[in-house]
C-alpha cells in the first residue's frame, strides 16, 4: 500500500459532482459559519478570538467527517446517517450563541454524538481511509468526552487538546502506518478471538469531488463576509465613507475568491494539484476556511467604523485574519514545488503590508485600512503572472487522474 492519495486524485472511472444530499447537507455549514462569525462581533478580545479558533475547528471537523464519508460513499450513502449527522451539525451552530452562558454542554454533547455517528458509518462499511486518520483513531474524541464534568475555561481548554491531538494525528500519520496499525489490530483481535470478521479495508477517495466540495465551503464562507458587509451596510448612514468601505470590501473578497478558487486547489491559495496527500490539504483548507470566516466578522464590525479611527481589537482582527490567509498560501506554495525565493516575492510584502499595518495604523478609518488591505491582497494575484508556474505534479499512475474541478 502507498502513503496517502495525493489531493486531486481519482480513480479512473470518472469525475461526479455534489449530490442534492450533500448540498442539503452543506446547509449546516452555512448556519454554522454565520453563527461562528457573530462570536467575533463588536470588539472581540482574545479570549473571544480563541474560542472561535476552538469551536470552528470542531464545527469544520464534523463537516469534513461527513463530507468524506459521502465522498467515499457516493450512491451509497445511507441517507438517514448523513441527515443524522446533519441535525447533530445544526445542533453544532445553534449552540454558539449561548456557549459562554448554558450552551457548552449541549455543543460538546452534539459534538461527540456527530464523531461518534461518523465512525460507527465508518465500521458499518468495514473501511477506514488512509487519507484521514482520525476516522480510525479517535483519541481526541476523550477530552471532549471529559469536558462534560468541566466548566469555563478547563472544559475549552479540553476542547482544544482534543483538537489538538487530531490536527497531530493528521500531520503525522500516513497511510502506510496507519495501514500498518489496521493490520497489527486485526491480528491481534483474531487472535484473542480466534475468529474475526471481515478484515477492515482502506477506501480510495475520489479527490476531484473532494476538492469540489472543500471548493462550495469556501464558497460558503466568501459568502459569509458579503452577507456580513450587506448586513452592516444596511444599518449604517449610507455617504462617501461607507461606499469606500463597501468597494474595498468587495475588492479585497473578489481577490480572495480568486487566489483560493481560481489560483489554489481544494480552495486553498496558491496550492497547486496533485502535490499534497488529502490529509496535509484538509488541515490548510480548515485554515484558510476559518482566517477568511474572520475577516468576514472583521468586515462587518469595521463598517461602523468608516470615517473614524478602528479599534485595536476591530483593527487586528481585520489584519491577523488576512496574515494567516496569507500565511497558509505561502506554505501551500512551498508545498506546489516553489522555490524560497518566489514564495517569497509572492506572499512576503503582502505579509508586510498587512502585519504593519495592524500594528502601526492606529489611527486608521475603515476606509483607510480596508484599502491598505486590498493591494496587500492583490500583489500575490499579480505576481503569478510574472512568475513561471508551479512545476508539473508528480508522475501519475494509470489509476489516477489530475483534473481539477472547473473554475
Amino acid at each position: 500500500m502507498t502513503d496517502s492519495t495525493p489531493a486531486g486524485s481519482a480513480p479512473a472511472e470518472g469525475e461526479r459532482h455534489a449530490s442534492w444530499l450533500e448540498l442539503f447537507f452543506d446547509l449546516t455549514a452555512v448556519a454554522g459559519v454565520a453563527q461562528l462569525a457573530h462570536l467575533l462581533a463588536g470588539s472581540p478580545g482574545r479570549g473571544d478570538v480563541a474560542l472561535y479558533v476552538v469551536m470552528f475547528l470542531a464545527f469544520w471537523t464534523g463537516w469534513m467527517l461527513f463530507t468524506v464519508y459521502g465522498n467515499v460513499s457516493g450512491e451509497e450513502a445511507r441517507t438517514w446517517t448523513v441527515l443524522a449527522g446533519m441535525f447533530g451539525m445544526a445542533v453544532m451552530a445553534a449552540s454558539v450563541h449561548g456557549v459562554r452562558e448554558d450552551r457548552a454542554g449541549a455543543f460538546a454533547l452534539a459534538y461527540i454524538l456527530v464523531r461518534s455517528l461518523a465512525g460507527k458509518a465508518w465500521e458499518r462499511r468495514g473501511e477506514y481511509v488512509p487519507d484521514l486518520p482520525i476516522t480510525q483513531l479517535g483519541l481526541g474524541l476523550t477530552p471532549w468526552i471529559v469536558s462534560m464534568w468541566f466548566d469555563g475555561t478547563a472544559r475549552y481548554a479540553l476542547w482544544a487538546l482534543g483538537l489538538a491531538i487530531d490536527l497531530a494525528v493528521m500531520f503525522s500519520v500516513s497511510g502506510t502506518r496507519l495501514a500498518a496499525r489496521v493490520d497489527a489490530q486485526y491480528a491481534q483481535e483474531a487472535a484473542r478471538r480466534r475468529r474475526a470478521g471481515p478484515k477492515p479495508v482502506a477506501a480510495l477517495m475520489d479527490a476531484p469531488h473532494l476538492g469540489e466540495r472543500l471548493g462550495l465551503f469556501q464558497l460558503i464562507v466568501l459568502g459569509e463576509a458579503v452577507a456580513q458587509v450587506v448586513a452592516a451596510a444596511s444599518q449604517a448612514e449610507w455617504d462617501a465613507a461607507l461606499y469606500g468601505v463597501a468597494i474595498g470590501a468587495f475588492l479585497l473578497l473578489l481577490l480572495l475568491w480568486s487566489l483560493s478558487l481560481r489560483h489554489g486547489a481544494d480552495g486553498v491559495p496558491l496550492l497547486a494539484w496533485d502535490v499534497l496527500p488529502v490529509r496535509l490539504v484538509l488541515p490548510l483548507h480548515c485554515f484558510v476556511a476559518g482566517s477568511v470566516a474572520a475577516l468576514a466578522a472583521a468586515l462587518g464590525n469595521a463598517v461602523e467604523y468608516t470615517d473614524h479611527p478602528v479599534p485595536e481589537s476591530v483593527r487586528w482582527l481585520l489584519c491577523g485574519s488576512l496574515a494567516v490567509y496569507l500565511a497558509i498560501a505561502g506554505v501551500a506554495a512551498v508545498g506546489s514545488g516553489r522555490g524560497t525565493r518566489e514564495v517569497l516575492l509572492l506572499v512576503g510584502p503582502s505579509l508586510a503590508v498587512v502585519l504593519v499595518a495592524g500594528a502601526v495604523a492606529r489611527e486608521a478609518a475603515a476606509v483607510q485600512l480596508v484599502w491598505l488591505l486590498v493591494p496587500a491582497a492583490a500583489w500575490p494575484r499579480v505576481m503569478l503572472e510574472r512568475l513561471p508556474r508551479t512545476p508539473p505534479p508528480p508522475q501519475q499512475t494509470s489509476q489516477q487522474t489530475s483534473q481539477p474541478p472547473p473554475s
